[in-house]
């Protein structure tokens, strides 16, 4: 794919993971007993960037691969997709990272990381960085477990600095314990970040090891108290909560059979992003992006899966009664 030009700039660009997802093609089975899988294009930043290109934004992954035919793999799946992989770089020293999971719908999901003894992403420098487009790009996504070990850590900072918290700096705060030593250090890690974005997403979990707080408004609030200008609060079954300090919204899932949720929040991000680039409301932006969300979870792989706008929009308009301040945008 022709390297995108200054301009126009990306419409997203994101950071961090990327790897190969082996997935089982049984489902309720334990992997010793799978007999057999399926391989696709992985890592959350990286999924997130296929799920923008789906909805025909221009998307690039600033991320890492090694050396080897999982490497080679990963670009050319990017490519296929529709995501520029001109800021893919490659790491010699280190493997691409394969990733396994087991499916026991509705909501058991083991996953199992083979990054050891580091992964090509967690090892960007600064002189990694295309500065220019992280600048320019309308939305700038990075995962907080890019913050969990150097060098990516300094990288991931070096960037949101170039980015001088322009609007639509997104943090996914994705916690994920085994990349981290200890909770403690990635709460001071991520509630480092939080002034040098705009925007915060994450799960009840995830908010209480960024700001202390479980409950949706409490950990809403905090993530506003702590600089960002729109908090988005995931909650499972229970909907989303998304508020800004003049705006709050709340929205119900949108329901569908659970086939595999481990894509979901991925799908969620990429939708997110299409709305706010878009410039819909806050309601119609979180009712989209719950709803991607769903149509994943309903699906085997995560970035091969992720909706189109007309997929999207049309089982928005199947639910539109869930979400009563959207019903005039549909």
């Amino acid at each position: 794919m022709t390297a995108p030009t200054s301009t126009p700039p990306l419409d997203v660009l994101t950071i961090g993971r990327c790897g190969v997802d082996i997935y089982p093609l049984q489902v309720g089975v334990g992997l010793e007993d799978v007999e057999s899988f399926g391989k696709f294009l992985g890592g959350s930043p990286t999924n997130v960037a296929v799920a923008a290109a789906r909805y025909r934004h221009r998307s690039a992954v600033v991320t890492g691969v090694g050396d080897d035919p999982f490497g080679r793999f990963v670009c050319s799946e990017m490519r296929r997709l529709g995501v520029y992989d001109d800021y893919v770089v490659t790491k010699p020293a280190f493997n691409t990272p394969v990733t396994f999971c087991e499916i026991f719908p509705p909501d058991d999901f083991p996953l199992y990381f083979y990054r050891e003894p580091s992964a090509p992403d967690l090892e960007l420098t600064g002189e990694d960085l295309p500065l220019e487009a992280v600048r320019q790009a309308r939305i700038f996504w990075v995962s907080a477990t890019g913050l969990s070990k150097e060098p990516s850590r300094s990288t991931h900072h070096a960037a949101l600095d170039a980015r001088a918290r322009a609007e639509h700096t997104i943090i996914d705060l994705d916690f994920r314990a085994n990349f981290w030593p200890d909770e403690a250090v990635a709460h001071e890690e991520v509630a480092a970040v939080l002034p040098k974005v705009t925007v915060a997403i994450g799960n009840r979990e995830e908010c209480r090891v960024a700001v202390g707080q479980t409950d949706p408004e409490r950990a809403a609030d905090a993530l506003l108290e702590a600089g960002v200008e729109l908090a988005v609060v995931k909650q499972g079954l229970e909907g989303t909560l998304a508020k800004t300090r003049e705006e709050r919204v709340e929205m119900p899932v949108t329901p569908v059979t659970t086939k595999n949720g481990l894509g979901a929040g991925d799908a969620f991000g990429g939708a997110l992003c299409h709305g706010l680039l878009s410039g819909w409301s806050l309601a119609r932006t979180v009712f989209a992006a719950s709803t991607a969300g769903a149509i994943v979870s309903s699906r085997l792989e995560c970035s091969t899966a992720m909706p189109t706008e007309p997929e999207l929009l049309s089982l928005m308009r199947v639910h539109r009664e869930r979400c009563a301040p959207a019903l005039e945008e549909l």
